[in-house]
């Protein structure tokens, strides 16, 4: 059985995961297109996603939190963005 994680730590573990993308090099300005890369930045920013998107529902989540997750999407979003137009 799998153990809860806290939505606080929920949302610090996906505000860990997206500085984690951020921080992945990118490959060499001669390749075009590198599909690992994007693989990978893509698939850390969608576990920073899973990691939160249920919060929102669970009648535990203050205001503020839900807030923090609509700010964590977006920011998420934001950096796949960067990350994918990058080259």
């Amino acid at each position: 059985m799998s153990r809860l994680i806290p939505a606080a730590d929920r949302i610090l573990k996906a505000q860990a995961l997206i500085q984690k993308a951020r921080t992945v090099l990118p490959p060499d300005e001669t390749v075009v297109l590198d599909l690992s890369y994007m693989a990978e930045v893509r698939d850390i920013l969608q576990q920073a996603r899973d990691l939160i998107k249920f919060i929102p529902y669970t009648p535990s989540a203050t205001v503020e939190m839900k807030v923090q997750v609509a700010e964590l999407f977006k920011e998420a979003d934001r950096a796949e963005k960067e990350l994918m137009h990058r080259h």
